[in-house]
């Protein structure tokens, strides 16, 4: 199935308090769900119960919410959207071989579980570089006299 549009999800104003109360009631551990018969009680498994932690986390804080399978087929455009990039670059980057794609007729698709691979990796190589390139500025004595932080690494 392909996407062609992907409805995200907002805290009404109306229903700040809840999210409020849900959000301290995640903080404890998991929960259960409760059915109308309240014999009917299931506890949350806990794949769930990060899921909603995340979820509920982000309506608290007043972002929307989206929810895609990772399996889910991407148009170029999407994926391009999705890693911040133009169209024509995510194209580059597909006849280069650094995703996999499928062609249905002349349309590339991607999945995202691809796509969230290739952006995870990129950062990972990107942070590398910076933390790398601050290393070698503090030993060229770009910092005059600052101490690297504990680690040595952004946080």
């Amino acid at each position: 199935m392909i996407v062609t549009q992907f409805e995200a999800v907002s805290t009404p104003e109306s229903e700040a308090w809840q999210i409020q109360e849900l959000h301290k009631l995640l903080e404890l551990g998991p929960p259960a769900l409760i059915g109308p018969n309240s014999s009917d009680r299931i506890d949350l498994p806990s794949s769930v119960y990060r899921i909603l932690r995340t979820v509920v986390s982000n309506l608290k804080r007043g972002k929307s919410v989206l929810l895609i399978p990772d399996d889910e087929q991407l148009t170029t455009q999407m994926a391009a959207d999705f890693l911040g990039v133009s169209r024509p670059h995510f194209v580059k980057l597909l006849e280069a071989g650094t995703l996999p794609f499928t062609k249905t007729g002349t349309h590339r698709r991607v999945l995202l579980r691809d796509v969230n691979v290739y952006a995870k990796s990129r950062d990972a190589e990107r942070s590398a570089i910076i933390n790398q390139m601050a290393r070698d500025a503090f030993e060229e004595g770009s910092y005059h006299g600052t101490p690297i932080p504990d680690g040595g690494e952004d946080e």
